[in-house]
């Protein structure tokens, strides 16, 4: 990668050292101007219009984010975000009173509380398998409770968006298509930061947003749906009429790809962004980016745990571009100022976030960093001393 030329094209590395790239990261002036042109266009010629003359690139959408994912157009959806895609592949699932739902402990706070939610309307059950001592889902429990409890459902958060932890996604896969178990991965956090090849995770669903490590834009997300689901009709619980074509008075037909968990109402400037920085992604390589991301990982880490007192929290054998630290004796809001001021962009998991996982570590709050490939060693040494005044 030529860091130079990608940071040229980053505006917002002219003024801010953005480690916070596992909420937002900063948009590259392609995604910027594809997006803009789009919305200029509309003001000129009309939506409608617009988006007719544009059909060619809003199809490339589909055809991009299936070259990401190692899939075929047919199965994408483009959503608003990944939560949205999650609850869609999630209200299509059959589920009956006393049904079964297997996840992790570490899974994301939305999906838990969606879970939540279906167990107190439809009363299924939530059985969580237990975790390793190292760090991540112990896959064998995974596999002695699917034997046990036949659930519906596994579900599965890749990257937790509170630690740097990466879950074995393939191995769990593996075991829900001997079992013939629907599968849901989370790829919220691991989308444009980690190769994704939907053919070894043997997913059901993959869902993921646009605003994290794939650079694009807030507001827009997508959906990966297999041909499984697509030929047993599950549908969402909601179709409108992108999804659907109604053929008689009291009937309606599904559509046969993936299109049928979108609405009819897109948003065409924030799709062909998307396009954009997913091409971005596949042109530089997610294989490349993974290992640029870990060099940048690894001098954190190895800078940090010079720095006394100051704990680190990730587990797991492999760990992602998420790193979250421990600073005793301090306060959140003020570490976070502190950087801010210095231009350095950093956030902050509370305890709520991961009610498990942070109960378990024994923390209230941990600092998130999160590095992507356009960062530089000269900002992470900036970083690191600016943690050194937290010391104990």
């Amino acid at each position: 990668m030529n860091i130079e030329n990608l940071r040229e094209q980053t505006p917002g590395c002219k003024g801010k050292i953005h480690f916070n790239n596992a909420g937002a990261s900063l948009m590259p002036k392609s995604v910027i101007d594809a997006m803009t042109q789009h919305i200029e266009l509309e003001a000129t010629i009309g939506g409608y219009e617009s988006a007719d003359l544009k059909s060619k690139e809003i199809a490339g959408f589909y055809e991009s984010t299936s070259q990401l994912l190692n899939s075929s157009p047919g199965n994408i959806a483009f959503t608003s975000s990944a939560t949205n895609s999650f609850a869609r592949a999630l209200s299509c699932i059959p589920f009956h009173t006393g049904d079964v739902i297997l996840l992790a402990n570490e899974d994301y706070i939305s999906n838990q509380i969606a879970f939540l939610s279906l167990q107190k309307r439809f009363k299924v059950k939530i059985i969580r398998a237990a975790s390793l001592n190292t760090g991540g889902v112990d896959v064998e429990d995974m596999a002695r409770l699917m034997d046990f409890h036949h659930p519906k459902l596994v579900s599965l958060t890749h990257v937790p968006s509170n630690s740097g932890l990466i879950q074995p996604v393939e191995e769990v896969g593996k075991l829900c298509l001997d079992r013939n178990i629907y599968y849901l991965v989370d790829a919220c956090q691991s989308a444009g930061q980690i190769p994704l090849d939907v053919q070894k995770i043997h997913c059901d669903f993959l869902s993921a947003t646009m605003r994290k490590f794939l650079r694009g834009p807030r507001g827009a997300g997508f959906l990966y749906v297999s041909d499984k689901i697509i030929n047993e009709k599950l549908e969402p619980l909601f179709l409108d009429m992108r999804g659907s074509d109604w053929i008689a008075a009291d009937e309606y037909q599904v559509r046969m790809n993936a299109r049928r968990f979108e609405d009819w109402e897109i948003p065409y400037a924030l799709l062909l962004g998307s396009k954009t920085a997913i091409d971005l992604a596949n042109e530089l390589g997610l294989n490349n980016i993974q290992i640029r991301n870990k060099y940048l990982c690894d001098r954190i880490r190895k800078g940090i745990s010079k720095l006394n007192g100051i704990r680190i929290l990730d587990k797991g054998q492999d760990q992602s571009s998420i790193i979250t630290i421990e600073i005793p004796g301090t306060n959140a809001t003020e570490i976070l100022k502190s950087l801010r001021n210095k231009n350095i962009n950093t956030s902050v998991s509370d305890k709520h976030f991961a009610l498990i996982d942070f109960e378990a570590k024994l923390v209230d709050w941990a600092l998130r960093i999160s590095p992507h490939y356009y960062n530089t060693e000269e900002e992470i040494d900036i970083l690191i001393e600016s943690l050194k005044k937290y010391q104990s």
